[in-house]
């Protein structure tokens, strides 16, 4: 033989690259400890602004679609205005960048706003005059003729599920 591997050398190499590929996928099944999700996102706190290329985007998002009605791609009007964006100077720059400023003071101040409201904890909420046991009592009647509905609810949900 010349410096080639005999028929039983690569039937183990093949049992073990099997072996491997077994482990690897009992690892997918749980084997591995669960990773942290991220922390829930709170609706109520203010979104960052955007940069002063993305400002000049929205403009230039525009007048791209005015030349190229027909064109239905993201990734052309993305690369054609970052190639703009790169040939323009500071001064023809400088409105979206002043743009961005002011997006930027104003988000500071809503955040400062938000920090607030969360270091002062949560609001009591006085939705209505009734007492926690009278709407509590409230639920309770419903609860008899809900089960039912809620089981129909959860097979077609199941149903729906296994279609997909």
């Amino acid at each position: 033989m010349k410096g080639g591997k005999s028929k039983a050398d690569t039937k183990r190499t093949d049992n073990k690259l099997s072996v491997k590929k077994r482990g690897a996928g009992s690892e997918k099944a749980g084997n591995k400890p669960a990773k942290k999700g991220k922390a829930a996102n709170d609706p109520n706190k203010p979104k960052r602004p955007a940069s002063a290329f993305f400002v000049f985007m929205e403009d230039f998002r525009k007048q791209y679609k005015e030349k190229h009605p027909k064109n239905k791609s993201v990734a052309a009007v993305g690369k054609a205005g970052g190639d703009k964006w790169k040939s323009l100077s500071e001064a023809e720059k400088a409105p979206y960048v002043d743009k961005a400023e002011k997006r930027k003071t104003e988000y500071n101040k809503n955040m400062e706003a938000y920090n607030k409201r969360l270091a002062e904890g949560p609001a009591e909420d006085d939705e209505s005059d009734k007492s926690k046991s009278e709407v509590n009592d409230e639920d309770d009647d419903d609860d008899e003729s809900g089960e039912e509905e809620e089981d129909d609810d959860l097979r077609r949900r199941q149903w729906w599920w296994s279609m997909s």
